[in-house]
């Protein structure tokens, strides 16, 4: 599958710190390879959304839209029922936009050790109007564009910082050089969604191979078995924990029949589902 890069190939004004894009789309998408070059918001219209970063995923309607860090993702677009169309104001910012920001506003960093590659916000009606306003910058003149854009820029992130505090704000900045912990957030992260060995490479940044070589090193097995090992775990603690059917949560785990999770199941437990779930 070919990587897509953003905003690059949306013709957009590569020169500029911040763009706008209306993202309009008939066509569904799964897992699509992502290179953002930018920090993005995408304002959500129709559709449904759902994306893969190496620390953190979500699953979006259009009551919601996401910040999400330059960096490797995987993003699927689903098509509104009611339109049957996929839309998003797609909101494109730099690192140097960041950190103007935090100098002018003379924002503090607060202890926060934990920094995340997505962010979820819900819309309310101050930010409906503000991606709407942002919609009909996008038709001015490039040179227009540029001014209006920076103050709309910093018109979004005060009312998010209200709100939110800064800690996301930094989380853009944070350019953690250690690989290694990339690579340990990115597995321990996504060790429940269903990913394949390409899929987490290219989020880790990484080929198939590396990834490979790494995953052994750090954790002494293969990813198919340490992926499965954590899947059944987790079917157990649902089982004990939630009172869900063995039928119910098959699929959730990564297995495609019944039987097969049984089997698999029954292999790591030494008993069925309903024995483990009855004991």
């Amino acid at each position: 599958m070919k990587i897509i890069t953003l905003p690059d190939e949306l013709n957009l004004n590569s020169s500029l710190s911040i763009c706008v894009y209306d993202y309009e789309s008939t066509k569904e998408i799964s897992k699509q390879q992502i290179l953002l070059n930018k920090n993005t918001f995408s304002f959500l219209q129709e559709g449904n959304k759902e994306v893969f970063f190496d620390n953190s995923s979500y699953s979006i309607d259009n009551s919601q839209f996401l910040l999400m860090k330059s960096g490797h993702c995987l993003m699927t677009e689903k098509l509104s029922n009611v339109e049957e169309k996929y839309k998003s104001i797609l909101f494109f910012f730099s690192n140097d936009s960041v950190l103007k920001f935090i100098r002018k506003f003379e924002l503090e960093k607060k202890n926060n050790k934990v920094y995340y590659s997505t962010y979820l916000f819900k819309y309310d009606e101050f930010i409906k109007r503000f991606a709407n306003s942002i919609l009909d910058i996008s038709k001015l003149s490039k040179s227009i564009q540029e001014n209006i854009l920076a103050s709309k820029f910093e018109e979004i992130i005060l009312y998010l910082t209200e709100f939110n505090g800064v800690d996301f704000l930094y989380s853009l900045i944070n350019n953690s050089d250690n690989q290694t912990q990339k690579f340990m957030q990115t597995v321990e992260s996504n060790k429940l969604n269903k990913l394949s060995l390409k899929e987490l490479s290219f989020l880790s940044n990484m080929s198939v191979s590396t990834f490979k070589r790494e995953f052994k090193k750090h954790f002494h097995n293969s990813p198919s078995k340490w992926f499965q090992d954590k899947r059944l775990e987790h079917a157990a603690f649902l089982l004990k924990n939630k009172s869900n059917r063995p039928s119910d949560i098959f699929e959730e785990v990564g297995y495609e029949n019944l039987s097969n999770f049984i089997q698999a199941f029954r292999i790591k437990f030494g008993e069925t589902p309903k024995q483990y779930q009855s004991n």
